[in-house]
């Protein structure tokens, strides 16, 4: 996760960063040196929160072709001798996945930077994955020889290219070298790593370093423990939760109940998840204490098994907890915005106030607030709903802020569905092609050009579809 500085929302670059429809249409209306200006600032200083998790490549591709812009500022960005010293992914990952779309768009020049950069960059298997669904066979084949050169004639050479082979994300350029008949040494290698990758996955299912066949339920609470003990630490409570499903009998009830109560922090987070798992009686009370005087680890653990639970006993407990203002709280208000009933939609609606007033448009705990707002239909929280659409600067966010004033807000097909046909994230956009009203000629334009547009997701096309017949005005 990354705390990127996002402008504020009203500005041409915080809709931008934001990958708000509106910034789309602010950039194409906007004079192009500011709007190339605020598009590569965002390409090249990636402005997501969970860069693994939002889009905005394909968004950003677009809007570069919107405005014709060239790459010199992509290329300077990649090829910078930052690239040697700054080898992580985040740093060019984004502007190696616009390069690619524009290249799937047909863009000549931003296929030559991707090969002449897995050739030398530092991020060279983005770019080749990239390419992999790209370019043609003669230009991948090409690529063989500087992406083995990588890899040394040495035991750990061999090793880092047998890995690289393993978790390569596309195979193709794999399978071509592998299959090269002009560098049948090249090919040696690669056939030779794929077999070794094999071999280890062969290794690692005969040598399980986990819980086997036989163990009790002392052994499995070990376990967890030891998990936490090693640097780093590497919690294992959800496995050990589902191990003890599989052990423990009923007699072992009294000690898996200590465990949960002043046990190791691994024993107790594992047994506390197990517990929760089985509807215990007794869960609900030992949740509750270890999640409002425990360590952190245990309190966190605590809360999340909380969150799974499914029985009646958990969700009236939930309302009598709802409006606590600490991590029980928020988890007893998320689970009451997920499964609770209209009864319940003042306590939710209470919370989601609550939790944008504390934490603003961002806050972690606004996610299944926001969702149980649409999903009870709370009308009233409509204005809190299009105020985090405006201001978050998750993509994912804001997408399930859209889902819920289409559910609660009458304005919203006049109004944030349009713009949401420009959304960065596909689910978004697809939302937007189910309510965005016909009238307005915008909107008519966009569902066509999305119709038409080969990288447009199946989803969204589809929705397009649905709403495209030979009543629709033409453009």
């Amino acid at each position: 996760m990354f705390d990127p500085d996002i402008a504020p929302s009203g500005t041409l670059l915080g809709l931008l960063q934001r990958g708000r429809g509106d910034g789309t249409l602010h950039a194409l209306a906007a004079p192009r040196s500011e709007a190339l200006a605020a598009l590569h600032h965002c390409v090249l200083r990636d402005p997501r929160r969970d860069w693994q998790l939002e889009n905005r490549s394909l968004y950003y591709a677009r809007l570069h072709l919107g405005l014709d812009g060239g790459l010199d500022a992509i290329e300077q960005h990649l090829f910078d001798e930052d690239d040697q010293m700054d080898t992580g992914e985040e740093r060019t990952g984004l502007a190696l996945s616009v390069l690619g779309h524009l290249a799937g768009y047909g863009r000549q020049d931003a296929l030559l930077l991707l090969r002449r950069y897995t050739a030398t960059g530092s991020n060279w298997a983005w770019a080749l994955d990239e390419l992999a669904v790209r370019d043609e066979d003669t230009a991948l084949r090409a690529l063989g020889r500087p992406v083995l050169a990588r890899f040394p004639r040495t035991p750990e050479g061999e090793a880092r290219l047998a890995a690289a082979v393993r978790d390569a994300f596309e195979p193709r350029p794999w399978r071509l070298w592998a299959e090269s008949p002009d560098d049948p040494d090249g090919a040696r290698r690669v056939l030779a790593a794929r077999e070794q990758g094999c071999f280890d996955r062969w290794q690692r299912q005969l040598r399980p370093a986990g819980p086997r066949p036989g163990w009790s339920v002392r052994e499995v609470l070990e376990w967890a423990q030891q998990g936490l003990e090693q640097h780093p630490a590497q919690p294992r409570h959800a496995a050990a939760a589902r191990c003890l499903t599989a052990v423990a009998a009923p007699e072992d009830r009294p000690e898996i109940v200590e465990a949960a109560r002043g046990g190791q922090d691994g024993a107790r987070c594992a047994a506390l998840d197990y517990l929760a798992q089985q509807q215990d009686t007794a869960a609900l009370d030992l949740l509750d204490a270890a999640a409002t005087g425990g360590p952190p680890p245990v309190a966190e653990a605590a809360v999340a098994a909380f969150e799974r639970m499914r029985s009646t006993a958990a969700l009236e407990r939930a309302r009598g907890w709802a409006h606590r203002p600490d991590a029980v709280g928020r988890a007893a208000a998320g689970m009451l915005a997920r499964r609770g009933g209209r009864s319940d939609a003042d306590l939710v609606l209470a919370a989601l106030r609550r939790a944008v007033r504390a934490e603003g448009a961002d806050g972690d705990g606004l996610w299944p607030l926001v969702e149980g707002a649409g999903r009870l239909s709370i009308a009233c929280a409509a204005p809190v709903l299009r105020h985090i659409y405006r201001e978050t600067s998750s993509s994912h966010l804001r997408g399930l802020a859209a889902g819920a004033l289409a559910a609660t807000d009458p304005s919203f097909a006049a109004g944030f569905a349009v713009e949401c046909l420009w959304d960065c994230e596909e689910s978004t956009r697809e939302l937007a092609a189910l309510h965005a009203e016909i009238g307005d000629q915008r909107v008519v334009e966009q569902l066509r050009r999305l119709a038409a547009d080969p990288a447009e997701e199946a989803e969204v096309q589809t929705a397009v579809r649905s709403r495209i017949g030979p009543d629709m005005p033409a453009v």
